[in-house]
């Protein structure tokens, strides 16, 4: 429940606490009489457009946010598919079997830490997944159909192009030039309404806490969106990787039962 309240309204309370130390700065302004933009159309349409710009940004990042959040699943999907084709597998000599279901959980192991605890390296990854080519190439030598060789190599194929979206992601940031733009416009608003003059002070008070921190907390939503697997206790916007998680679990329960029924034993 705290986790829960905190990932809703985290930013919003940076952007609140940003906001009150900006607006400390706009009173003292106030009360000196260096207010001395009136307001006018091109004022309007100058926050109108750095909004707008915004928008357009967040619109982008959150595009590439939406996509990270199927990793997830097609991760787990493809591990599970290929541990249920290995169960399936004609082959009298179950151990060779028993050795890729390990390595299949082994791989699953891999990505889930690597990735919960921020530490993403694809050369671990690739490791674990050149033990998984070779049990598929023994398992080619041992006379498997080729059309069940094939459906491995292409689950293993779906895992590397996740795997590789994931690094992807996680090295590069979003156009440089877009944040730029973005802290710019936000610079602009908040420096224009410093100076701006209004004769009703709780009008003009509202309109800068409202501006403010509507163009904050959209930018520090961005920047959190920009990596949307840097999970940990400042990370707001983060994907859900449940279905990952959960897949222990679901291999804990089917070794058990293999084990029960005696078909998972060496």
């Amino acid at each position: 429940m705290e986790l829960a309240f905190r990932k809703k309204w985290g930013i919003m309370f940076k952007a609140v606490v940003i906001m009150l130390g900006l607006l400390v700065i706009r009173t003292a302004i106030d009360l000196a009489g260096y207010d001395i933009i009136p307001v006018n159309r091109v004022v309007g349409a100058f926050i109108t457009g750095a909004i707008f710009t915004i928008a357009i940004i967040f619109t982008g990042t959150f595009t590439d946010f939406k996509e990270s959040e199927k990793v997830g699943s097609e991760l787990a999907t493809a591990l599970k598919a290929l541990y249920n084709d290995s169960r399936v597998l004609p082959l009298a000599d179950e151990k060779t079997l028993i050795i890729f279901r390990s390595h299949i959980r082994d791989l699953h192991r891999t990505i889930r830490d690597s990735l919960l605890e921020n530490r993403f390296e694809l050369s671990a990854v690739n490791q674990a997944m050149d033990r998984m080519n070779n049990d598929i190439r023994t398992l080619a030598f041992l006379n498997v159909a080729p059309p069940l060789i094939a459906k491995l190599r292409n689950e293993m194929g779906a895992i590397d192009k996740i795997c590789n979206r994931i690094e992807v992601i996680i090295r590069t940031d979003f156009i440089p030039a877009a944040y730029a733009l973005a802290e710019l416009a936000t610079g602009g608003v908040v420096l224009l309404l410093f100076f701006l003059h209004m004769d009703n002070i709780f009008e003009s008070t509202m309109i800068f806490v409202i501006v403010t921190t509507m163009l904050i907390g959209l930018l520090l939503l961005i920047h959190d969106m920009d990596n949307p697997f840097e999970f940990g206790p400042d990370a707001f916007a983060d994907v859900d990787l449940e279905s990952l998680v959960m897949l222990e679990k679901y291999f804990d329960e089917q070794d058990a039962a293999m084990e029960k029924s005696g078909t998972g034993k060496a």
